[in-house]
């Protein structure tokens, strides 16, 4: 299975990118691809064998998910690895460019029961809302 790569140049240092990345009070205000679209909650427990749970939920209907997966790799502001609950693996890196720009980089293997541009399309609508949090905070 081929990797889906994405990747956002945030005008941050590195320290405040992992930070919003990585704190459930920031992730709750970008983790998710619309505005019709909301992150009710998240649990991050940042370390190798931990967890995370964000729930993901439309804000004018009952339909929502649990994005849930496991830490395999932690290197703090560089790299995490993680899986999710179906066992598909995703890769996120942190590169500080200079002291106030960061690129960050996701690859992750695509759900093959999805379009893999609706995922690309998706997965960036996220880590541009991302993007966009980071530098308006």
């Amino acid at each position: 299975m081929s990797l889906i790569t994405i990747e956002i140049t945030i005008l941050k240092s590195v320290t405040k990118v992992w930070e919003f990345f990585t704190e459930p009070d920031h992730i709750t205000q970008w983790n998710f691809a619309s505005d019709e679209w909301t992150c009710s909650s998240a649990q991050n427990d940042l370390q190798v064998g931990g967890v995370f749970n964000y729930r993901m939920e439309m804000k004018d209907d009952d339909f929502g998910f649990d994005y849930k997966g496991s830490y395999d790799e932690i290197i703090p502001l560089q790299k995490i690895k993680y899986h999710l609950d179906d066992g598909r693996k995703v890769e996120v890196l942190f590169e500080k460019v200079d002291e106030n720009t960061t690129q960050v980089t996701q690859a992750f293997e695509p759900d093959p029961q999805q379009p893999e541009l609706m995922q690309r399309e998706g997965w960036y609508s996220i880590l541009d809302n991302f993007h966009k949090h980071v530098e308006n905070n």
